[in-house]
């Protein structure tokens, strides 16, 4: 493909990189010279570090020099070109003149792409004639290597180029985010817009010192905290933030005077060395101080939610994607859909009333359907409603796809021939264990509860990795609730155990902490020789809270499992099977095979009412009086007497042949 970005800037230059890492022909055009030698030494440099970190080899990064071109004649660049990424500074006027002389000499198949982060396509392609191939492509700084891409349709983009962008932002390795409406801000930074207001405030009404809301941030587990990442983004570009979204959202956004001011003293941030902080060395020199008590996490996340909320209700973008594009635009663990299923209506519109009657700012009053008290319904939504829409959006609602699968949004069931189901966790990366992955686990063990044509059940991972464990940085918001997600972990893991049919565990990469305890949940366990399992919770200052102490400790003896839990220590799929954790070793290049071969053997070799049976008084014996453990074994025993089964298992022993089980 043939790309053409305009402007060598920071943004420019890096979105010309990528495109070339990823093979396509590039031409980055500048019309000032000095620019695309600074931006050519950029490149350069940034190839340079790849290869000494080994991430390119020379050759590779050589040919991604050739692939790149310096233009400064702007018709020469584009004459070509499959795609134009616009990447000139957010100036209205500017972008408007670039694109109708695009209209003009580009194409007419071509893709017409802006970078800019705040202003509305349909402003920008004002005096575009085919404004169907106009659209935004939002990299993120630095483009090389965030990971996210918001792809905008204004009203007037045809579909075919809208999920044409899509597909090219995949084809660069990137993670696009659909944006179905256009709108100030689009999703990251209109999320990010009150936020800015907000902190804005707490400054101009001296409520707080900028180092000391910083401090409380960066000890909730932000990587930067507010005022620092103004800094580095620029008080420049907040400041032109604000001053759009006072023109296109509200007047409210002109109620900053803190940010305006330094802007006026020259003091930008990084860029310029002073800003809220000294720059002067190349990084933040942040004055130690107490973590903010006047300020929480909560009023800051209160006001993203709502914010979210507006977007849903304006059908900009779906919630999933807001999600994606708040973790991925602000390099956080979770998003606002995340935060608000923590909160009750009554409660997120408690704290939104009491923000904005302490700053007089109608900005911060509930949203609509939070006013209304639907929250949950409206962070739930699925899909718009809306013709010129194809219905490609991500869910997280059950799909079926071909071959007997039925995927859920983390995890895929398969049912296979020979009375096999294969349960496959699917959360990139390392299937790590959160409470979208448990829903989806609890649903998929409920379906095959009663499927006769289901008889041996394997769970693993897909890809080179069980489950690494749970997912840590998921948003927990208090004691009782990390209580109550434990029992839930609990809850659906004895599903699994309790499950009338046997349950094979493949264990391979690793299996570690909550993945290890879904493990322990199975009635078997195979695993390659290298495989690592591990509960090390008290490394971190936890414990294994998803049955692990209980039923490691049974199935090993508690000196055994004291040592495994207690120190973390990691041991191999070839230790676990000495210690009696694992039944079966499989090599690491035909496991999944294996795994199923040694299924099917057992669903056709064991008759299910037996297996049923005898898995019921496995797990009961442990919690029972011998003497009444007896008892039940005696009348399962008597339960099996009377069936086809027993009579089918006898004839086949007799006539030397396989048995054929009816489960009758």
């Amino acid at each position: 493909m043939k790309v053409t970005v305009i402007g060598s800037g920071e943004m420019g230059r890096g979105i010309a990189l990528v495109f070339a890492q990823f093979g396509n022909e590039v031409n980055l055009d500048d019309s000032i010279p000095e620019a695309l030698e600074k931006a050519k030494k950029y490149i350069s440099d940034n190839i340079a570090k790849m290869t000494e970190k080994g991430i390119l080899k020379q050759s590779e990064g050589d040919d991604i020099k050739k692939r790149i071109a310096y233009v400064s004649n702007l018709e020469d660049a584009v004459k070509d070109s499959d795609l134009v990424v616009e990447a000139v500074p957010e100036i209205v006027e500017l972008k408007q003149n670039i694109f109708a002389t695009l209209d003009k000499v580009c194409r007419r198949d071509a893709i017409l792409a802006t970078n800019t982060s705040n202003i509305k396509i349909s402003e920008i392609s004002k005096d575009v004639k085919h404004k169907d191939r106009v659209l935004g492509l939002h990299f993120f700084n630095p483009a090389n290597r965030m990971k996210l891409v918001e792809v905008i349709r204004s009203e007037d983009t045809a579909d075919e180029y809208f999920e044409k962008a899509v597909k090219i932002s995949e084809s660069i390795g990137k993670t696009p985010v659909r944006v179905l409406r256009d709108s100030p801000g689009f999703i990251v930074n209109r999320i990010n817009a009150p936020d800015m207001l907000f902190f804005c405030q707490v400054i101009d009404r001296n409520v707080e010192k900028p180092e000391e809301l910083d401090a409380y941030a960066k000890g909730q587990g932000l990587p930067m905290g507010p005022y620092e990442l103004m800094d580095f983004v620029g008080l420049d570009t907040v400041a032109h933030s604000l001053d759009y979204y006072a023109k296109t959202i509200s007047d409210e956004y002109n109620k900053c005077t803190s940010i305006r001011k330094l802007v006026a003293d020259g003091k930008m941030g990084k860029k310029t060395g002073k800003g809220f902080y000294d720059w002067s060395t190349g990084k933040a020199a942040i004055p130690k101080a107490e973590p903010s008590e006047k300020i929480t996490i909560m009023d800051i996340f209160a006001i993203e939610i709502n914010e979210a909320v507006k977007l849903i209700e304006e059908q900009v973008a779906l919630p999933d994607e807001i999600e994606t594009a708040v973790k991925l635009g602000l390099n956080r663990p979770f998003g606002p859909m995340s935060v608000a299923k923590s909160f009750t209506n009554a409660e997120l519109k408690k704290m939104l009333e009491n923000i904005s009657k302490t700053y007089g700012l109608n900005i911060f009053k509930p949203a609509k359907s939070i006013e209304a008290g639907k929250l949950k319904e409206i962070i739930s939504v699925r899909s718009f409603a809306a013709p010129s829409k194809k219905k490609e959006e991500k869910t997280s609602e059950v799909t079926s796809v071909p071959q007997g699968e039925k995927k859920y949004s983390s995890l895929i069931l398969e049912k296979r021939s020979n009375y096999v189901a294969r349960i496959l966790l699917n959360h990139p990366k390392h299937n790590l264990i959160n409470s979208d992955l448990l829903n989806d686990l609890e649903s998929a063990i409920k379906e095959i509860w009663d499927d006769k044509e289901i008889r041996v059940v394997i769970i693993t991972g897909s890809g080179e990795t069980f489950s690494a464990g749970a997912e840590l940085t998921q948003f927990i918001p208090g004691l009782f609730d990390f209580v109550e997600y434990t029992r839930k972990g609990e809850r659906i893991f004895k599903l699994l155990q309790e499950i009338p049919k046997i349950v094979i565990a493949e264990i391979k990469g690793l299996a570690l902490g909550g993945g290890f305890e879904l493990s322990l949940s199975a009635d078997i366990r195979v695993s390659t020789p290298e495989a690592q399992v591990a509960f090390p919770e008290v490394t971190i200052g936890l414990l294994p809270a998803w049955s692990g102490s209980q039923r490691l400790a049974k199935l090993i003896g508690s000196s055994r499992a004291s040592y495994i839990i207690l120190t973390g220590k990691r041991i191999t799929g070839e230790e676990a099977k000495s210690l009696g954790i694992v039944s079966e070793l499989f090599p690491k290049a035909s496991i999944d095979e294996e795994t199923i071969q040694f299924a099917e053997a057992l669903a056709n070799g064991v008759s299910p009412i037996a297996a049923a049976l005898s898995k019921r008084l496995i797990n009961r014996g442990a919690d029972i009086a011998f003497d009444s453990g007896l008892e039940m074994e005696s009348m399962a025993a008597g339960v099996l007497y009377g069936t086809e089964d027993l009579k089918e298992g006898i004839s086949a022993m007799l006539q030397k042949r396989k048995p054929n089980f009816q489960g009758k």
